[in-house]
């Protein structure tokens, strides 16, 4: 199952890419529709919401959470435990798959928030940055 539009591949040397969510697997971090700001080559640390190339399928990006740091590279989860295809399917990513870290979602105006309060409510919440979540992450762990 796709997480990211193929349009999110690296273009050249620029280290920041724009991204397009894909399915329900980060739920409610980042929701099918999202757009994400991705930072290539960033520092990955445990908590943070990561653009990976998928294990078996290496034309297929996904965005997971990277938990932890293991032998031969990183166990990543999505926040959302219903939706599946993360590392307790694939096991550890290896670091070369891994592209980048997420820095910004942004949530683009659906055709129904028309209304002046509906569009000041979206305009408030449009755009926010994407933290490392290390309550998270424990969570995740003890999955």
């Amino acid at each position: 199952m796709p997480e990211l539009s193929q349009d999110a591949e690296r273009a050249g040397a620029l280290p920041f890419g724009v991204a397009e969510v894909t399915g329900p697997s980060m739920v409610p971090t980042l929701r099918h529709g999202d757009r994400l700001l991705v930072h290539y080559g960033a520092r990955i640390g445990p908590g943070c919401v990561i653009v990976l190339r998928h294990p078996f399928q290496q034309d297929l990006l996904v965005v997971k959470r990277a938990v932890e740091r293991r032998e031969g590279g990183w166990w990543v989860l999505g926040d959302n435990r219903y939706a599946g295809g993360d590392s307790t399917d694939y096991g550890v990513v290896p670091d070369e798959l891994v592209l980048g870290r997420v820095r910004l979602r942004y949530r683009p105006r659906t055709p129904d928030q028309r209304s002046p309060l509906a569009v000041v409510g979206w305009a408030l919440s449009a755009a926010r940055p994407v933290f490392s979540a290390r309550s998270a992450s424990r969570r995740l762990r003890a999955r």
